[in-house]
C-alpha cells in the first residue's frame, strides 16, 4: 500500500517510530536509523503529514561525521 492511500494515524505513527529511533540511536554503540535509506522514507512520510496538514514532531537528525 503506498503512502498516499495510507490512514493519516498510520502515517503520522510511522514517522513517529523512526523519530524515536533516531533519538534512541543518538546514544547507541552502533546507530541504525541513521542511514539513507531510512532519512529518504522519513522524509516522503514528511511530505505527506506536510501535504495532509498533520502535526508530527520533526526529526532532528544527528549530524554526520
Amino acid at each position: 500500500m503506498s503512502i498516499e492511500a495510507r490512514p493519516d494515524d498510520s502515517i503520522v505513527r510511522f514517522y513517529e517510530s523512526v523519530r524515536r529511533q533516531v533519538e534512541l540511536d543518538k546514544v547507541a554503540k552502533f546507530p541504525l536509523a541513521s542511514g539513507r535509506r531510512v532519512r529518504d522514507y522519513a522524509a516522503s512520510l514528511r511530505a505527506e503529514i506536510d501535504r495532509r496538514r498533520l502535526r508530527a514532531a520533526p526529526i532532528e537528525w544527528p549530524a554526520k561525521d
